[in-house]
């Protein structure tokens, strides 16, 4: 990494990093993640810095947070090619690659305006993963079969 992009995107002391996101995307993983900036932790978001495998890439640093395995699998649908790194005292502990879940709860709503879970009651989708590899996705609720390019936060 040259010295300009590490002046962009500066070391962390405890916290998360999600690295390699395609460029672009690093706001619809902070809105998949419901990370705001009003929880208060420190949050550096990079669009487009300069990535030798990639071309570009975006970066979100999330201080004094820990993703849990749960919660970034979420990203599966959005930055399949993501890394997790999870930094204790300046020190990488653990890193992380995105594993598609068998179903995904609560995170988007079924294209489908007949759905159930679009009626205006307390219902949180449910969307199955059918096929990991061809990315195929199905309500829970209406059995719509649902594209990634479909789903709706």
């Amino acid at each position: 990494m040259s010295e300009a992009s590490q002046l962009l995107v500066r070391r962390i002391k405890d916290g998360t990093v999600i690295d390699h996101i395609e460029s672009g995307k690093a706001l619809l993983v902070l809105t998949a993640l419901a990370i705001t900036g009003r929880e208060g932790n420190v949050v550096t978001v990079a669009l487009n810095v300069p990535s030798s495998k990639h071309g570009k890439k975006d970066i979100i640093k999330v201080e004094n947070r820990y993703l849990e395995t749960s919660e970034t699998n979420k990203l599966a649908l959005i930055a399949p090619r993501a890394t997790i790194n999870i930094i204790k005292d300046y020190k990488l502990v653990e890193k992380r690659k995105i594993q598609l879940p068998d179903s995904i709860s609560g995170i988007f709503k079924c294209p489908n305006l007949k759905c159930i879970t679009n009626s205006g009651e307390e219902i949180r989708s449910k969307i199955d993963v059918i096929d990991k590899e061809k990315l195929v996705l199905k309500c829970r609720y209406c059995a719509r079969v649902i594209s990634v390019d479909e789903l709706v936060f």
